[in-house]
């Protein structure tokens, strides 16, 4: 089994349940806000998977057949990041029976100012480190606990996540570390369209729409005359 097989097989299963949650929602005449300000046709809450044990047990699932590429072996501690990738690092954590850590998006600003929970004073050690995600977009969170974690001691080379949009910015961000670290969604974008789709939630309009967008994410708002709120 390889990243691509095991997307291939829950990517699926994992659009079904983001659709029918509306934790994956699409809307091309009248696009969401990201936080950026960019006026943006699909949005992304998969904290609403956390209200079915049933998706969350898949998504655990599909980690946890990832996680023995790594190798389980290799594997000393499972982090997730603050707050969206923290219960699915966790099921998964209790899963393969590994420590769990998670990190802050900063520092907190009181007691021991720590970033990184769950870690003692001395860090990780130099013991191998899986991050969990739960949303890829550019990468620069995703990034940030990458270099926390290898300040902090820890050796890091994969992250996984539920979703990623497949930007270009979020493959050069992570191909940019030194040493690189690699990124591997369950679900991809083309994989949410063709379910999408099928299941009706969009039509042939509005999937070239998205694949328009897919081809140039930060310029497709503007072009249809919705600009970028400055934040």
């Amino acid at each position: 089994m390889d990243y691509k097989s095991i997307s291939d097989y829950y990517g699926e299963k994992v659009a079904e349940a983001g659709l029918e949650l509306g934790a994956i929602k699409l809307s091309i005449e009248n696009p969401f806000t990201w936080a950026s300000g960019y006026r943006m046709p699909i949005y992304n809450d998969n904290r609403l998977f956390l209200s079915r044990p049933e998706y969350r047990a898949l998504i655990s699932e599909a980690f946890s057949e990832m996680a023995d590429i790594v190798g389980l072996e290799k594997i000393d501690n499972i982090a997730g990041t603050s707050t969206a990738g923290i219960p699915h690092a966790t099921t998964l954590a209790d899963r393969v029976k590994k420590p769990l850590s998670y990190v802050r998006a900063s520092n907190k600003d009181h007691g021991l100012k720590n970033k990184i929970e769950g870690i003692g004073k001395d860090g990780y050690k130099g013991k191998y480190v899986l991050l969990i995600e739960d949303l890829i977009s550019t990468g620069g969170s995703s990034i940030a606990a990458v270099e926390a974690i290898r300040e902090a001691g820890g050796k890091i080379d994969e992250c996984f996540a539920i979703f990623s949009y497949g930007f270009d910015r979020a493959e050069e961000a992570f191909s940019s570390l030194s040493p690189v670290c690699h990124y591997h969604p369950i679900l991809t974008f083309p994989t949410l369209l063709d379910v999408a789709t099928k299941k009706l939630y969009i039509n042939e309009s509005d999937s070239e729409s998205l694949i328009e967008w897919m081809s140039d994410p930060f310029s497709w708002g503007e072009k249809r005359g919705f600009k970028k709120e400055e934040r």
